[in-house]
């Protein structure tokens, strides 16, 4: 059934929105916002060859370097100052939020609200440049040992590709920042999302073209196309999946008035975690690959090249890694964002109760039982969804990321980005209507 918010969305006109000046500023802010990043990803790093590096890419497009590219919309095909993308922040967000949970300092920093939170995230900060500092560093001294990539090799290529691509990291987390706060939707999602919706178009014109010169069976990709959707049928369904549970509030007395005991719901989503697991998962599976660059795989030594192999795609090590990453981080950025205790203290705090179960304690053992199973089924619906582009490329050989990944991000981000559309929209309406009522009241008050 709707919740009343739904069934106010979808009454909504586009005359509504017409009126919604805010929501319409946010709007082109953010779009704004993300032709910028668009824009960089075309702009060059300076002294590359850009033929030479192209030739070296595609001998490695096809291994984990190839979802980095999508991750960075493109940015890492054309070697430009965005390469590194926004993955460095998303690794030194995972470090943060795992050194919260074991140091006490930091936890203790968390619990303090709004204060210690922004103390938390200026060390995120902290570690994003570190971690770009290195993966730019590892990229200079990749490119520098590629056949004929870099123009003039040497010490100033090597800080000049270190600042820039250093740079563009720190400015896309700023962008993102700006985008939460001055935007519609999470900025460093709506990034991500806005690199992987760029590189579509491409993937499925080269799928048609392999189709047409029947490398790849007609029926192969009628199926992939049907298949697409019914992943995203299943994405929209569990993203909007809940568990509810019953809570009640007791009768009470207010002076000499006697209130009425009232029911509501616990909503717990059946994926908490949303796409942040495969995000992380992808991520520190990248950090290795990335540091190794574009060296020539001939001058690795042979554990180093076994580990390169051994992470491609479609390898048992780099599915089963992939895989066990995600199901980690499902029940660990879970157990992040929403703590039962917290919530079952709330509950006794407002005098509200899981019928059957006492306030306290033994609600918070309920509500942390109900938790883990639900979170065992989104662990499995993430680990379902990611693998399948993975043995799409083993078994099929198609040579992009239509489905799994991809397209969890995509509707993911969608909708959380018009969840929040609506709730302007709504707020909106609700500010209308309030002015409305004073304007009728102060004529009356005449």
């Amino acid at each position: 059934m709707a919740s009343a918010a739904e069934q106010l969305a979808s009454n909504l006109n586009f005359a509504a929105f017409a009126k919604a000046e805010d929501l319409k500023k946010r709007i082109w802010f953010t779009l704004g916002a993300l032709f910028v990043y668009r824009l960089g990803t075309y702009i060059p790093l300076p002294g590359i060859n850009p033929d030479a590096f192209a030739q070296a890419f595609q001998q490695q497009s096809g291994g984990v370097l190839g979802m980095f590219n999508m991750f960075a919309g493109g940015a890492v095909e054309r070697m430009a100052i965005f390469a590194l993308g926004i993955m460095p922040y998303i690794s030194a967000s995972i470090i943060m939020q795992l050194m919260t949970s074991v140091i006490p300092t930091l936890e203790a920093l968390k619990k303090e609200g709004e204060q210690g939170r922004k103390i938390i995230n200026q060390y995120t900060r902290y570690g994003t440049v570190l971690l770009a500092l290195v993966q730019s560093y590892g990229i200079a001294v990749g490119l520098q040992g590629g056949n004929n990539i870099v123009t003039n090799p040497g010490l100033f290529f090597q800080i000049s590709t270190v600042i820039t691509l250093t740079g563009g990291t720190m400015f896309l987390m700023w962008l993102g920042e700006q985008i939460t706060a001055r935007g519609i939707g999470n900025g460093i999602s709506l990034i991500i999302f806005a690199g992987i919706v760029a590189g579509m178009p491409a993937a499925i014109s080269g799928t048609l073209e392999l189709s047409r010169t029947g490398a790849l069976s007609t029926g192969l990709v009628l199926a992939i196309m049907v298949l697409a959707v019914v992943v995203i049928a299943i994405i929209v369904f569990v993203e909007r999946a809940q568990r509810r549970l019953l809570i009640q509030y007791p009768k009470r007395q207010v002076g000499n008035r006697m209130f009425q005991g009232d029911t509501s719901h616990l909503p717990l989503k059946l994926n908490t975690a949303g796409v942040i697991p495969p995000i992380f998962a992808s991520s520190l599976l990248l950090l290795p690959a990335t540091l190794a660059g574009f060296s020539n795989t001939q001058n690795l030594p042979s554990w180093a090249s076994t580990i390169l192999t051994a992470l491609g795609h479609g390898q048992p090590i780099y599915m089963f890694l992939y895989g066990a990453m995600i199901v980690f981080f499902a029940f660990f950025y879970t157990a992040i964002v929403f703590n039962p205790k917290d919530t079952a203290d709330q509950l006794k705090k407002h005098s509200g109760f899981i019928p059957g179960y006492r306030p306290g304690e033994r609600t918070a053992e309920y509500i942390d039982y109900v938790l883990t199973r639900i979170t065992v089924i989104g662990a499995i619906y993430l680990v379902a969804i990611c693998l399948l582009p993975e043995y799409l490329i083993a078994a099929t050989g198609v040579p992009f990321y239509l489905g799994g990944t991809s397209l969890l991000i995509v509707v993911s981000v969608t909708l959380d980005t018009v969840a929040q559309i609506q709730g302007h929209l709504i707020a909106h309406q609700y500010e209308g209507l309030i002015k409305k009522s004073k304007l009728r009241g102060g004529k009356r008050g005449r």
